[in-house]
């Protein structure tokens, strides 16, 4: 929260002028999210000041920027699609469809926030160390392309003009940085290109056509309960995007929380955001506005434009808000190739490129997992590719593991000691039952676990099922250094069990 006794002068000058710069840079891109769901940009506006204005007082991390964003506007885009095809099919078109659509992409708003509440109040924050890096390459690529991609529809129809408004664009948007980093580049390509097209009449797309703000002029965002809220049928089919949404936006949200971290120098609270991020979300979705999440590119500015309170992120969210209230006619004559041509540079700037150097290097399941997870982004969504990169890199991590060594020596003629070394878990089943002679062996054998671990109940139950063989077979066995807790699971086991001074402490994962 708030603590104006930790403002000095300097502090709130910093904040005030940085959270403004961000204002006016949240716009273009807001605007543009929204039109890759397919909706009133006016809606991705509304996102920008609430979930702005509530993680800002709320997050994990003084001074991070949220709104909407790509990642999430992606998915929301599987959902709008859904919904109007289901409309269509009951006869309701028009202005009433485009209500209906905005009613579904409301409720996940709301059980997205609800989803992320949880992941806060759980405390799951933290397994966001889970995501193996080649994984988070994968997925930011992906995302890059997917962006990329969902410009190219802005293009039909349209003339050379609107090749050569993107290309300037992407031209100041790519040199102007490189001399001054006091005026936001986009701001700059909006405010030269709006004006020549404005006052030389030419023809080209502009937000107006598209949508027009004006409507919206003076006008706040105003409370209201979505009608498929209390809608089985429509809670059932918007759960699975609100899911996605929900771990999507965690995710951008916890990795952008990381990178600040590491810019300042300081730790912020990754559950303290999950939910900052989630009673925004449920806001947005009782606001009239579509979900989103922390945007790394925003907040990047903002920090570096001295911009490190929780001041700087409430100006950026209430001066967008006045922006937009007061200057909506302004930004119906934007032409929309400026905005496309900002979406393509957000969409290189997003893309790891050194991935491809790392590429050569990594070992190739980590290769193999970021390529995975960057064609899962591209053909179905952002979750379930992350999901998918962790459970592959989990999976690869078992098999290079999926090995226990054995080595083995006589005492005397009638007894032999098998001395394990590795971790006995379901994946190491089969070379630990291999590494036993049980035909062959002397009348004692003695298995010395002090190198190795037993990780699960599937070892447990590898170690009751060998005792049991040994057993059939009229010879004794001894199990030496097993932790309490794996004494406690056994079954079969037990009567074979000596107890020595320095048996380990480990606890062993169970499920049952």
């Amino acid at each position: 929260m708030f603590n104006i006794k930790n403002y000095t002068r300097d502090n709130i000058k910093n904040d005030i002028l940085s959270g403004l710069v961000v204002a006016v840079a949240l716009v273009p891109e807001a605007i543009a999210f929204s039109f890759i769901v397919g909706i009133n940009p006016i809606i991705g506006l509304y996102t920008a000041f609430i979930l702005g204005l509530v993680t800002a007082i709320l997050g994990g991390k003084p001074g991070m920027i949220s709104g909407a964003t790509g990642a999430v506007a992606v998915v929301l885009t599987g959902l709008a699609v859904e919904a109007t095809v289901m409309l269509k099919s009951s006869g309701i078109s028009g202005e009433a469809l485009s209500i209906g659509v905005l009613q579904y992409i409301f409720l996940a708003a709301i059980l997205a926030g609800i989803i992320q509440v949880l992941f806060g109040v759980l405390k799951f924050g933290k397994f966001i160390r889970l995501v193996p890096l080649p994984a988070i390459y994968g997925f930011v690529n992906g995302l890059a392309i997917v962006i990329a991609m969902a410009q190219f529809k802005f293009f039909e129809g349209q003339n050379w003009i609107m090749y050569v408004v993107v290309a300037i664009t992407m031209i100041i948007m790519y040199y102007l940085p490189k001399y001054t980093k006091a005026i936001p580049a986009g701001l700059v390509a909006i405010v030269l290109l709006t004006t020549i097209v404005y006052f030389a009449n030419i023809d080209t797309l502009l937000i107006g056509n598209l949508a027009n703000l004006s409507e919206f002029k003076g006008q706040l965002p105003s409370f209201g309960v979505p009608e498929t809220l209390f809608s089985w049928s429509a809670i059932k089919m918007v759960a699975p995007y609100a899911v996605i949404v929900a771990l999507v936006g965690l995710i951008e949200s916890l990795l952008t929380l990381a990178v600040l971290d590491e810019m300042s120098g300081t730790r912020g609270s990754g559950n303290k955001e999950c939910i900052a991020q989630g009673v925004g979300n449920i806001s947005c979705g009782f606001f009239g506005a579509m979900p989103g999440c922390a945007m790394i590119g925003q907040s990047i500015i903002n920090f570096s434009s001295g911009g490190l309170g929780r001041l700087s992120s409430a100006t950026a969210a209430i001066g967008l808000m006045v922006l937009v209230a007061s200057l909506t006619d302004l930004l119906n004559i934007i032409p929309v190739g400026v905005l496309v041509g900002i979406m393509f540079m957000v969409s290189i700037g997003t893309f790891e490129w050194s991935s491809f150097g790392h590429l050569k290097k990594m070992p190739k399941s980590d290769a193999f997992v970021m390529v995975v997870v960057t064609i899962v982004t591209i053909l179905f969504d952002l979750a379930i590719a992350v999901i998918l990169g962790v459970i592959i890199s989990a999976l690869v991590f078992a098999w290079k593991h999926a090995k226990i060594y054995t080595r083995s020596y006589f005492l005397d003629s009638d007894t032999k000691v098998y001395e394990l070394d590795g971790p006995l878990f379901f994946g190491s089943v089969e070379s630990f039952n291999s590494a036993f002679d049980i035909e062959h062996d002397p009348k004692n054998i003695i298995i010395d676990f002090k190198n190795a671990r037993v990780m699960d109940s599937s070892g447990v139950e590898a170690i009751d099922k060998l005792t049991q063989k040994y057993e059939k077979t009229g010879k004794k066995i001894t199990l030496r250094h097993l932790s309490n807790d794996c004494k406690a699971v056994l079954k079969q086991a037990k009567a074979y069990v000596t107890y020595e001074e320095d048996d380990p402490e480990y606890k062993v994962a169970r499920d049952y």
